[in-house]
């Protein structure tokens, strides 16, 4: 029998371990501009952010939109977007991605609350499904192509 890892992996996707949070998040390591961050998974989110606070750890270029954030517990965000940024996941790279920039601290006090430690960003269903995403919940693994 065949092994999901074993499909996917001759299909030409890698794999990236992701950890549970004791809020039931999945936490991903990541780099931005090269420069090492920890993102929540969430098929949730339409788009990829990060929050205010990390532009600069980031070194970020944004600039104002009109586009309002909302997300559990928090809506009506004021939001600036990041574009051209160098990402990268696991053996994936990524030239030239966009971020919607907004106040995390509504997630990350959450996250404090269950005493985890705080996350710069959120990558969302725009890079997972452009990268075919395929979660292993049964093994907390993520797979990308």
């Amino acid at each position: 029998m065949t092994t999901l890892r074993k499909l996917l992996e001759s299909k030409g996707f890698f794999r990236i371990p992701l950890r549970k949070l004791k809020t039931g998040h999945y936490k991903v390591e990541v780099k931005v501009n090269g420069e090492d961050g920890h993102f929540i998974l969430d098929t949730g989110a339409s788009s990829s952010c990060i929050g205010f606070s990390s532009v600069g750890r980031f070194i970020m270029h944004t600039e104002e939109s009109e586009i309002k954030a909302a997300g559990a517990g928090a809506i009506n965000m004021d939001t600036h977007i990041a574009k051209n940024n160098i990402f990268s996941i696991g053996k994936k790279v990524k030239n030239s991605m966009s971020f919607v920039i907004f106040d995390l601290g509504h997630v990350n006090e959450a996250l404090s609350q269950v005493r985890e430690d705080p996350v710069q960003g959120i990558l969302g269903a725009d890079f997972l499904k452009e990268s075919k995403a395929v979660i292993d919940y049964g093994r907390n693994v993520l797979y990308l192509k």
